[in-house]
């Protein structure tokens, strides 16, 4: 049955596309969206930029390197739990094949797609070719390739307008992601069940 309604529900989502938390926040979003759509229901979904490693280099160094030396030989048992976890909702993070990278340019692409409607097709392809296929997707090659694959001419969003949006949202007290809010009211944080991403969907739609 459709809605009686025809409000536009707004998501904003404040991720990083190296985040595992957001990966899986996103799909199981993604499923509650789907299901509210194929009821009559109109969602936008407005992505913001986060970097969980600012100083992240561009050479694609292995990731489970550098988290073990960052935070400690412990992180990899974390890593094969998360990475455990994730089969239940369909994601593969491939932990062994994932390559450190800086994102300030995926978050560029990410931008890019937005100006042409594509960005959950581009934002899902980002996660997949992180944590799935071992890409380093710091490199403009690589990010040209995938914006290809999603139909995204050209990686030609404003750089100084995303280093200020990444400034605006640190500013904001934004520390960690995944960071969700629904037409700019309730908002979840760290992955939570599709469920509760689609009771907060259908709650903010019928919201006068």
């Amino acid at each position: 049955m459709g809605r009686s309604d025809s409000r536009t529900t707004r998501v904003e989502f404040v991720l990083d596309v190296i985040c595992a938390a957001s990966y899986v926040a996103y799909v199981r979003l993604e499923r509650a969206i789907e299901r509210v759509r194929a009821d009559g229901g109109e969602v936008e979904v407005v992505f913001r930029p986060f970097q969980l490693a600012p100083d992240a280099g561009f050479t694609g160094e292995p990731l489970l390197e550098v988290l073990a030396e960052r935070f400690g030989a412990h992180v990899v048992a974390e890593t094969e739990q998360a990475a455990a976890d994730a089969l239940d909702d369909g994601v593969t993070l491939d932990y062994g094949r994932a390559l450190a990278a800086d994102t300030f340019e995926a978050h560029r692409l990410i931008a890019s797609a937005a100006a042409r409607g594509l960005a959950e097709p581009m934002v899902e392809r980002l996660f997949r070719a992180h944590f799935t296929d071992g890409l380093n997707i710091a490199q403009a090659p690589v990010l040209d390739r995938l914006a290809a694959e999603t139909g995204v001419e050209a990686n030609d969003a404003s750089a100084a307008e995303l280093h200020a949006e990444l400034s605006r949202i640190r500013a904001g007290g934004i520390r960690s992601v995944p960071r969700i809010s629904f037409n700019n009211g309730p908002t979840l944080t760290g992955a939570q069940p599709e469920k509760t991403y689609e009771k907060a969907l259908r709650s903010a739609g019928t919201t006068p």
